[in-house]
């Protein structure tokens, strides 16, 4: 009851000072002079007694024990979860998120462990808000509400229902009211980061806010209103795109990256190739070292290795069976044909004898 009285006053409050805005007033946002009083109430309280809270609580509690509290409210925060999928008439969701508490709840000591969701059991966020905006209630102004922050006239009136919707109001509340405090301490101290970089990125902290806020918002709503749209299809398929086919043995959801021009080549005697080279692998070997027939008379000799040219001198006349070492490496040496060895010595001149 007060928290309807609480948005009811920022209604009226944002109506009377609507004149004042002037031409620049957003058309989101008609109430931005009050939201901006408010606003700032909440920045001064937020910096000066929210977050030396939060930063104490970091400081004291261990991480472990940090993060066993944050998962004991996100437990319970799965039964309001599956009430509004319900409503909704998510079936699958709603199911998930009361799999979700129980699973939780039993093998996570009560909540404190996080089972759920290495299991595949995906956390949905959801609140009345949202439950409205699906069945075509529009979000309306903007608003800003004192202590509880940004917010729209539809998501002001969720707010009401998500209380009711909480299990810790239905605790008495000796035990209900520290609860209440420690699950605002450990949501703020799991946001000091983003409080970090909103001081450093932005220049008007109000806009935004104002403006992530409402992204956010639309963007929730469209996730739970559709579904997701599937990712398109990369696959390279021979049959669409006239690819290659893939190559055996390769996943079929990979495309075929194989050189056409590396097929397997049969082995070609007229070109060299040696039988038994490994398939695909294109021939580098010369035309012209093709393996030579033995010649008797240009002298190259039977038993030369195939392939290898020729370099024995077309003049030289073979060789004599007696040569065996020459003839084992496959080349003879030509033997000079048997001559008179040219001298250069100069006839002597008869000189006759002096009388």
């Amino acid at each position: 009851m007060k928290l309807r009285t609480t948005v009811l006053a920022l209604a009226a409050t944002g109506l009377m000072s609507g004149c004042a805005t002037g031409p620049d007033r957003k058309p989101g946002d008609p109430f931005e002079p009050a939201n901006r009083v408010i606003f700032n109430f909440n920045d001064g309280l937020d910096r000066y007694v929210a977050v030396p809270v939060a930063k104490g609580y970091q400081k004291v509690t261990p991480q472990p024990l940090r993060t066993a509290v944050s998962n004991f409210f996100s437990n319970l925060g799965d039964l309001s979860n599956a009430a509004n999928n319900l409503l909704q008439l998510k079936i699958t969701d709603a199911t998930e998120d009361i799999v979700r508490f129980a699973f939780n709840s039993t093998f996570g000591l009560g909540g404190l462990l996080d089972w759920a969701t290495p299991a595949g059991l995906p956390k949905h966020h959801q609140d009345f808000g949202l439950t409205l905006g699906h069945w075509g209630v529009p979000s309306g102004p903007y608003l800003v509400l004192p202590l509880f922050g940004p917010s729209t006239v539809r998501d002001s009136m969720g707010l009401i229902v998500d209380v009711k919707f909480n299990p810790l109001n239905y605790i008495e509340p000796a035990t209900r009211n520290p609860l209440y405090v420690l699950h605002f301490v450990s949501t703020r101290s799991d946001l000091l980061g983003a409080s970090d970089l909103l001081q450093q990125a932005a220049l008007d902290k109000y806009s935004f806010v104002r403006d992530a806020y409402s992204q956010q918002r639309r963007a929730r709503l469209r996730g739970t209103g559709d579904n997701a749209a599937p990712l398109p299809n990369y696959d390279d398929e021979g049959g669409e795109s006239g690819a290659a086919a893939p190559a055996a043995g390769a996943p079929a959801a990979l495309p075929n990256y194989a050189d056409p021009g590396d097929a397997a080549q049969a082995p070609n005697a007229a070109s060299g190739s040696a039988t038994g080279a490994p398939a695909g692998v294109p021939n580098y070997t010369d035309p012209g070292d093709a393996p030579q027939a033995p010649n008797a008379a240009s002298g190259s000799t039977t038993g030369g290795p195939a392939g290898v040219p020729n370099y024995t001198d077309p003049g030289g006349t073979p060789n004599a069976p007696a040569a065996a070492p020459a003839a084992a490496s496959g080349v003879t040496t030509p033997t000079p044909s048997p001559q008179t060895a040219p001298t250069d010595k100069k006839p002597q001149e008869v000189v006759p004898a002096t009388q």
